[in-house]
């Protein structure tokens, strides 16, 4: 059928009208999300902004599917893609943004129910405020500290060192070392065992890799130095981390 044909067929002029919500409510919703006012965000949540008290339907949207559980995942899709883009103009890392999106809405796509859809919106778009939430907080950096965060965030996965960052910035190490300290308030080494373990605290939560195969991917020496690094950061073991999450859910 002639796709023209289609659409007329399925809204015709007398027919009733879907309900869509109103463009100001979209844009409250991911101007709140984009300036990390969390209050503002659960409290649309809490007024059903994605979906109605049965789940069937995200409230005041279209259908997109005559499947009820691929219709709200398809609306999941549409709310991160928006939420990823408002965010980076809010000033997030473009790549931690993509990485965000797409690990959520795989995420999205293992799902088997709309009530796993929707609590799984709710961490979504929580997890993006907060972020950005932390970002408005966060003090401004100087370039030469900035392509230090830029460049471990890159290499997380490898054995990053000072001369490696002293190389990439054209600084010395000592001077790169000083001015990283005084604005960030700790050592190189201090931040990229910070930020592996962040990384190994999402793979122990997300992820079925064994604690072997998360302290190779980190590039640690071994698995005892993870391990050890891991409780320094955690107050706790990485079996003892994973273990205190499955829990909860």
């Amino acid at each position: 059928m002639n796709i023209e044909i289609e659409y007329y067929n399925r809204y015709l002029p007398n027919a009733e009208p879907l309900k869509h919500r109103p463009m100001e409510e979209e844009y409250t919703f991911y101007q709140a999300v984009k300036s990390g006012n969390v209050n503002s965000v659960l409290s649309q949540l809490q007024n059903g902004h994605f979906a109605n008290p049965d789940g069937t339907q995200p409230k005041g949207m279209g259908t997109l599917s005559h499947s009820p559980l691929t219709n709200i995942k398809y609306h999941f899709v549409v709310a991160t893609a928006l939420i990823t883009r408002h965010c980076v103009e809010g000033g997030m890392e473009l790549e931690l943004s993509y990485q965000l999106s797409d690990f959520y809405i795989q995420r999205c796509d293992r799902c088997n129910s709309i009530e796993q859809v929707i609590s799984l919106h709710k961490k979504m778009v929580l997890d993006f405020t907060n972020r950005m939430l932390n970002l408005q907080k966060a003090p401004i950096h100087s370039k030469p500290v900035i392509q230090c965060i830029d460049y471990i965030y890159e290499h997380i996965q490898e054995r990053v060192t000072v001369a490696e960052l002293s190389a990439f910035t054209n600084l010395s190490p000592n001077y790169l070392s000083k001015i990283f300290k005084k604005e960030c308030g700790i050592m190189i080494s201090e931040y990229i065992q910070q930020k592996k373990i962040e990384l190994a605290q999402n793979l122990l939560k997300y992820s079925n890799y064994s604690i072997i195969e998360i302290a190779n991917y980190l590039s640690f020496s071994s698995q005892s130095h993870f391990i050890q690094t891991f409780k320094k950061y955690s107050n706790c073991t990485p079996k003892k981390f994973r273990d205190s999450f499955y829990r909860t859910l």
